[in-house]
């Protein structure tokens, strides 16, 4: 599998040049296909940034301008994959820098262009110069045929879409983009309401109070994928314990017992892996239903802490039932996180509550 970097590579960017070569035979594309050749030490959304700046040279003039040839480029079935990136973006900055016409034009023809890859990098261009307007067509695209848009009304509208730029009016007013969500959590696709269920998860970075209300609403009116929508639109506030979004999931137990973490040592090598143990009991007299997790706290370079938290396991625990927990958490050495000695602790959690952290410590390395 190619590296994030590799993606819109030289190959692309060269299709690219012939394919605006042949929509407008009267450039040979020279900003493009220097830009071609120059892709090498940049990282994705910079090689992305410069072939739409590119594109923009060798299509010089208004919105139409270039439209007209983005759409004749299209009449090639071919015309598809990563470079389509820059080319929406390209279309995203002029239709911006117009009147409200080459907008709602710029705006119709990501939507045309969204199944060749995705315009949901470019539609924040357009949300970012006029969030109205922009909102009011994605809201449109929930009632699209093709689901790449409709996928696209709810995916370019996320707070926080990977490597995409943020909104700031959308990250201020979150629930702007909730009429978009409430068309789209039964859409028949999966790919669409996968994309709902992590605009949702977005959303509960900042409010859990509206995620979980739409949540609820949500399965008040079912259909048979909802519950897995929204499971997996909770799943940060279930990690974060948040007794909303675990009582909505029907995590319940109110006499649930917890011992552990039991650690298998009080050092554990640079590198190494530590063991720990515990149990969930539930003493009760009806059934619970429980959510068992752990959290890691890691030294940080300033000698404070943060944690991390880790699934164990979902059960349904019977009247008197034990669950029983072995684990072992590795330092092993990744590139996502680095690791410093020092002190460390493991605590459990189980339906959002936290056990007291026991206590460890990561030696230096050897």
């Amino acid at each position: 599998m190619p590296f994030a970097d590799e993606l819109l590579g030289a190959d692309e960017a060269r299709a690219l040049v012939r394919a605006i070569r042949a929509a407008r035979p009267d450039t040979d594309a020279p900003a493009l296909a220097q830009a071609a050749e120059s892709l090498a030490p940049l990282p994705l959304g910079a090689r992305a940034d410069l072939l739409r700046d590119a594109l923009l040279d060798d299509v010089p003039g208004d919105h139409a301008a270039l439209a007209a040839v983005v759409r004749r480029a299209a009449l090639d079935p071919g015309f598809r994959g990563w470079l389509i990136w820059p080319v929406t973006l390209a279309v995203a900055t002029r239709a911006a820098d117009e009147s409200e016409a080459a907008f709602d034009d710029g705006t119709a023809l990501l939507a045309e262009l969204t199944g060749r890859l995705t315009s949901e990098f470019a539609i924040r261009t357009l949300l970012r110069a006029d969030l109205d307007r922009a909102l009011d067509h994605a809201l449109a695209w929930t009632r699209a045929a093709d689901p790449a848009v409709r996928r696209l009304a709810s995916e370019g509208t996320r707070p926080y879409p990977p490597w995409a730029v943020r909104v700031p009016a959308l990250l201020r007013e979150p629930q702007r983009t909730i009429l978009i969500l409430d068309a789209l959590y039964r859409d028949p696709d999966e790919i669409v309401r996968r994309s709902v269920a992590n605009h949702l998860n977005d959303l509960s970075r900042e409010n859990a109070e509206l995620v979980t209300e739409t949540a609820a609403r949500w399965l008040a009116e079912p259909d048979a994928t909802t519950a897995s929508v929204v499971r997996h639109a909770l799943r940060t506030l279930v990690k974060r314990g948040d007794a909303g979004a675990l009582a909505l999931l029907g995590f319940t137990g109110d006499a649930l017992e917890v011992q552990g973490p039991r650690l298998s040592g009080a050092e554990v090598p640079f590198g190494g892996t530590i063991g720990f143990a515990g149990r969930v009991r539930n003493a009760g007299t009806v059934a619970a239903r429980v959510a068992v997790d752990y959290v890691v706290f890691h030294r940080r370079a300033n000698g404070s802490q943060t944690s991390k938290t880790f699934k164990i396991a979902v059960r349904d625990l019977a009247p008197g039932e034990t669950l029983a927990i072995e684990r072992r958490h590795s330092f092993r050495a990744i590139t996502t996180r680095r690791y410093y000695p020092g002190a460390h602790a493991i605590a459990l959690q189980v339906n959002g509550v936290m056990s007291e952290p026991a206590a460890f410590e990561l030696l230096a390395e050897a």
